[in-house]
């Protein structure tokens, strides 16, 4: 199987990196990492994603690519390359799919919290609360675009089905 990459900051520091290099070694699959940390260096990480005919791409979870998701999701579609994102933003400015928290109750739950702080509660008494909630959400029409079809059982996991 041929290699897929991971977009990072730094070249092993981010925390997505070693849980895909754990199931890509499951598949027999190899990962190569393609750090980035401005425009450029995207453009020159998308550049080198050329060069090495990749299967895939992961988007790793960083503040820094956020804001960059539509040039990240252009340069995807240029390279033909399908690529998952963390979040579903990825997936509404035109990428193939998105899987991570969902944003939304994490924001509720920030809410939750800063209501009990208001009402008298110490923040460090206050428990972490971890993601309980994650969405799947798939570009049909990207699917479609890079020549993919994904199956019917994938499609009905799905939070939901951009067409």
């Amino acid at each position: 199987m041929a290699p897929f990459s991971v977009g990072d900051r730094a070249e092993k520091g981010g925390s997505l990196i070693p849980d895909v290099e754990a199931a890509a070694q499951s598949v027999h699959a190899q990962v190569q990492v393609l750090p980035a940390s401005n425009g450029e260096e995207i453009e020159a990480a998308f550049a080198a994603l050329a060069r090495s005919k990749l299967d895939g791409l992961v988007v790793n979870p960083d503040p820094i690519f956020f804001p960059r998701r539509d040039q990240i999701v252009a340069l995807a579609a240029r390279q033909v390359v399908p690529t998952i994102y963390y979040s579903r933003e990825y997936a509404e400015a035109g990428g193939l799919m998105s899987y991570g928290a969902s944003f939304t109750w994490l924001y509720r739950q920030c809410g939750t919290y800063v209501a009990r702080v208001l009402k008298g509660a110490k923040p460090a008494d206050l428990p972490v609360v971890q993601p309980t909630r994650f969405e799947l959400v798939i570009n049909a029409k990207t699917a479609k675009t890079l020549g993919l079809t994904v199956p019917p059982t994938l499609l009905a996991a799905a939070d939901e089905v951009i067409e």
